[in-house]
């Protein structure tokens, strides 16, 4: 029995599709995460054009995309020379690896630009204030914000649930402080 002739697995593939495309990914790369994530076995690239109906080239272009957020890898199976994939099933892994590729592609050129802009801005009488004093502000938050996914991705993955099942009851152990726009 194939993972897409149960119902409820093909909608989650579909689904898993059509929130990739939402999220700036690929459908087809979505697909095949979708398909890799509930399949109990390695599939080759074969299997996985087959079972999608995706072509062979986007199946590979696929797999390439999701290895190099790490959240599938290549295996063999014995007699079989064909490359076969798995994907990460550890839902805390997969988030880290996805959070942290997306980090590296996204945020780390922003935060890297925005650093060159407050550098030309700083002193400038030429330029309205608001402007150097804004760029200044989103740089130095996406900066605060870096440093804390920095600090949390460190911490062990009992930790992080239990933080995350906490929610907002954590911030009673905060002290409170005036809030601010930045």
């Amino acid at each position: 029995m194939r993972v897409t002739d149960i119902p409820e697995a093909e909608a989650f593939i579909l689904h898993w599709g059509e929130m990739g495309s939402h999220w700036g990914v690929n459908r087809s790369v979505s697909q095949v995460h979708a398909l890799l994530y509930l399949s109990d076995k390695p599939l080759h690239a074969e299997e996985i054009c087959d079972t999608l109906g995706l072509a062979r080239s986007n199946v590979s272009t696929a797999l390439k995309e999701l290895q190099s957020y790490g959240i599938i890898r290549r295996t063999h199976i014995i007699g079989d020379r064909r490359d076969h994939f798995v994907a990460e099933t550890d839902l805390w892994e997969m988030l880290m690896r996805i959070t942290l590729e997306r980090k590296k592609r996204e945020i780390d050129p922003t935060l890297a630009t925005l650093a060159e802009l407050s550098a030309r801005l700083e002193g400038r009488k030429d330029v309205p204030p608001h402007i150097a004093e804004r760029i200044g502000r989103m740089h130095t938050f996406m900066g605060t914000l870096t440093g804390w996914f920095d600090d949390v991705r460190k911490l062990p993955k009992g930790t992080l649930i239990t933080l995350m099942n906490l929610g907002g009851k954590v911030a009673r152990f905060i002290p409170a402080r005036k809030q601010s726009d930045s």
